[in-house]
């Protein structure tokens, strides 16, 4: 299995499921997603994003279906080079914490957070 590469997805093409397991995260590099939940579209994901690190992290199902709404290229980086590059990156990690915080303020009261 390579460490990353760069994979690319056509519009209209799931690039993760909700509630399938994860085992890498994907950072946007063109184009633009949208994601969904339970059936609903609660966001959207453009070049410098990312989404996927909880699988990632913890080989978990993933929260959310992200959809391509545009042509994609994204950078697919596996659990074992995430945890590389957290161990050898300290710093990366920051970045992702920030990631997870602006998602968890933007759920709304009452709901879930799975």
């Amino acid at each position: 299995m390579e460490d990353a590469d760069i994979v690319d997805f056509e519009p209209g093409r799931p690039i993760v499921e909700e509630g399938q397991p994860g085992a890498a995260m994907f950072v946007i590099l063109s184009g633009s997603a949208r994601v969904h939940r339970g059936g609903r579209t609660v966001g959207a994901i453009v070049p410098g994003d990312f989404f996927g690190e909880l699988s990632a992290l913890d080989s978990g199902p993933r929260t959310a279906s992200i959809v391509a709404e545009t042509p994609i290229e994204a950078l697919r980086l596996f659990r074992h080079s995430l945890i590389d590059l957290i161990v050898a990156e300290p710093g990366v990690v920051i970045g992702l914490l920030q990631g997870l915080a602006h998602r968890l303020r933007q759920v709304k009261p009452g709901t879930p957070v799975v």
